[in-house]
């Protein structure tokens, strides 16, 4: 079996690059957000009980509570959170030493200290798959070996905390396929859930537009296939051949490149492509040589016979299963392929039923064999001293494997119910205990296709008098119907995400819109940047409207041929009533939700440094939209790569001597066995440059 060494280092690359973003992105959007005139201001989060610190830091944790102490309120300490963040993610992507177990653990208790504060903006799934993945990624990150240890190569530990990676990978797959089908969303039984997605999902890009006018019969084809990518494949995740794994390696990366381009899912799907590096090993990235000049034993033939075997049988079952549950026929004369689901919703059931606690099995199974693994090399450690620190590491991180693994089976079983009431009571314990952190969560990602009539979308406009209107613009989201859709990724706009979910029922199931409302007519400027960061594009950038209201309209992109418009619209009704300062409606929906600024912001002194330093750094990085930011980060961390990589790549005139020094004999009286290698790699050890 193939070593992971390089896998795990692009694992950890990607976590700290998916870090930059999400930390990057939430800063440009604090003031706004979580300020004091935001839309939720922060600091009514953060209401001290009168419990001991570390009670108070164990039920609500967040660094957050420190922010007084550094003179900062809320809203400045998740700015700072933020900024902080981003330099360390930025550090473990180009300094090698960053990449260390401490770094990440600071990471994701940033991010979780974001979210604790975070509230409805925050609440997305893949803020918490950031935070389980984050998590994972402290007990990958290497340590450093105490200068007594001779360990060669990996330590035997470290395919463990790599092997989560894969389960996660796993539970966020099967569990996105299976909750299309449990949901019995109609779009989704009758294939036809892409003729609408394109159209309908929050923030589309320009190619969702042609994507959205390919026939329809690719349409419900592609739709088998995710079925295919999202519930079939995920099990070969744990296949006793690497080409299988490979297989669902580029099954996954093809699922997730195509949703990219035609969709703006901030990090999420580059968070996803990341879990995929589980499924790789240094072979298949030429870290290893290929055992193409080794000695063909009967034995080597007998194990690639049985391999080819079963990958064919796989294949074939993976084949026939498609075109027999989805019924797919191909018409020669129109070339094309009719497809239609020909299970029903209780045999579905049926088989959720049965496969859902095999699949555990499946996990408990492979991961018995990675511990059976790290416990073989072990064995192979020489030296007292070394055996003994090996065994000390292996036995912690054994241990956090287990554990890790027995909490998530309790979110991952919440799909199939009576799987979930026979799970062991232990597992449910002690995932209650550790619930708020955030170490395993349920994933199901598309659950239902929404806008099936039609896309909601909710349009704002103010007005001087109350009798003619002006819309209000976002930056991001549809309004006007000539503006072609942007291309975000990956920054992630949350007030117009949830504007998107605001539009799918009405205006009092989203109670941040009545406060949303309230900041326009007060013309709070952080909050108007949220909706367009150049100011003078925003109608009311002179004088704040004296009325707000808000339409409801559906959308439909245009048709090919219509010049000049990539959307059309229909007004459907009133979704917010017009409303003043003062106004009894206003005020009403205010005390309802408990929105009323009763208490307002405690004054802190501008003198502080830190203060004027976070001001001063807002100064720069405002002109200056999202988007923009986070690519300009990406290509800097680019050309710094680029620069590594040809400075590290000057050829030594060392070699030979070097070459020379790798073949003389080793000492006899060194008193040390070299370590052998990885088991996972037939190659001998290298020397240390």
């Amino acid at each position: 079996m193939a070593g992971s060494r390089l896998p795990r280092r692009l694992f950890l690359q990607g976590v700290a690059a998916v870090f930059l973003f999400a930390f990057a992105s939430l800063y440009t959007q604090i003031p706004g957000l979580y300020g004091p005139e935001g839309i939720l201001p922060a600091r009514r989060t953060l209401r001290p009980q009168g419990k001991a610190r570390w009670q108070q830091l164990w039920e609500r944790p967040t660094l957050l509570w420190e922010a007084p102490r550094l003179g900062l309120d809320t809203a400045q300490g998740l700015e700072l959170l933020s900024l902080l963040g981003s330099l360390l993610a930025l550090g473990a992507l180009l300094l090698r030493r960053l990449c260390h177990p401490l770094t990440y653990l600071l990471l994701w208790a940033a991010y979780l200290s974001a979210c604790q504060v975070g509230q409805v903006f925050l609440y997305f799934q893949w803020d918490s798959l950031l935070l389980e993945t984050g998590f994972l990624a402290v007990l990958v990150a290497p340590l450093r070996q105490p200068p007594w240890s001779r360990l060669s190569g990996t330590s035997p530990h470290e395919g463990l905390p790599f092997w989560l990676v894969r389960w996660l990978l796993f539970r966020l797959m099967f569990a996105s396929g299976v909750v299309k089908l449990t949901s019995r969303c109609p779009a989704w039984w009758g294939l036809t859930a892409l003729t609408y997605h394109y159209e309908t999902q929050c923030l589309p890009t320009p190619a969702s537009w042609f994507a959205h006018h390919l026939p329809i019969w690719l349409h419900r084809l592609s739709v088998v296939a995710t079925f295919l990518i999202e519930v079939a494949v995920p099990p070969l995740f744990f296949a006793p051949t690497r080409r299988l794994r490979l297989a669902a390696f580029y099954c996954q990366v093809l699922l997730q490149v195509l949703i990219i381009i035609t969709g703006n899912y901030n990090f999420f799907n580059l968070l996803t492509l990341v879990l995929t590096t589980s499924l790789l090993d240094d072979k298949h990235l030429a870290a290893e040589p290929g055992n193409s000049h080794c000695k063909k034993t009967p034995a080597f033939w007998l194990k690639a016979l049985l391999s080819l075997l079963l990958e064919l049988t796989v294949g074939g079952l993976l084949a026939y299963g498609t075109v027999h549950y989805f019924g797919l026929d191909v018409d020669w004369e129109q070339y094309t392929v009719h497809s239609r689901t020909t299970f029903t919703f209780h045999q579905f059931s049926q088989w959720l039923k049965t496969v859902t606690l095999p699949t555990m099995w499946l996990g408990v199974a492979s991961l018995g064999w990675e511990l059976l693994t790290a416990l073989w090399r072990w064995t192979q450690v020489r030296g007292w001293l070394q055996k003994l620190w090996a065994a000390v590491q292996l036995s912690i991180f054994g241990t956090a494997t287990v554990a890790l693994f027995t909490i998530s089976l309790v979110p991952y079983s919440y799909m199939e119910p009576s799987t979930h009431g026979r799970l062991w009571t232990g597992a449910h314990r002690l995932f209650g205990t550790v619930e708020h952190l955030q170490l395993a969560n349920s994933y199901g990602l598309f659950r239902r296709m929404t806008g099936l009539g039609g896309r909601p979308e909710v349009v704002l406009e103010g007005s001087y008098d109350g009798h003619h209107w002006t819309e209000i613009e976002f930056m991001y989201k549809p309004g006007n119907v000539s503006r072609p859709p942007p291309v975000v990724v990956p920054h992630q706009p949350r007030l117009d995400w949830q504007m998107w979910f605001a539009a799918l029922g009405p205006h009092t199931h989203s109670p941040w819109f009545t406060r949303l409302v309230l900041c326009l007519l007060q013309g709070k400027e952080p909050v108007i940047l949220l909706i367009q960061n150049d100011v003078a594009r925003y109608p009311f950038h002179k004088q704040p409207p004296n009325f707000v209201r808000a339409q409801r309209y559906k959308y439909w992109f245009s048709q090919p041929g219509e010049q000049g418009q990539w959307w059309r619209r229909q007004w459907v009704e009133e979704f917010f009533p017009p409303v003043s300062l003062g106004d009894p409606t206003l005020d009403m929906l205010l005390r309802q939700f408990g929105l009323q600024d009763k208490s307002p912001p405690r004054a802190r002194s501008s003198s502080n440094i830190l203060t004027q330093a976070l001001h001063w750094i807002r100064r720069q990085l405002s002109p200056l939209e999202a988007p923009t930011l986070l690519w300009g980060l990406i290509l800097t961390v680019g050309a710094i790569r680029v620069v590594q990589a040809l400075l590290g790549h000057r050829p030594s005139r060392s070699c030979p001597a070097a070459r020379e020094k790798n073949h003389r004999p080793a000492p006899k009286d060194s008193g040390v066995t070299p370590a052998p290698t990885n088991s996972s790699s037939s190659q001998p050890p290298q020397r240390r440059k």
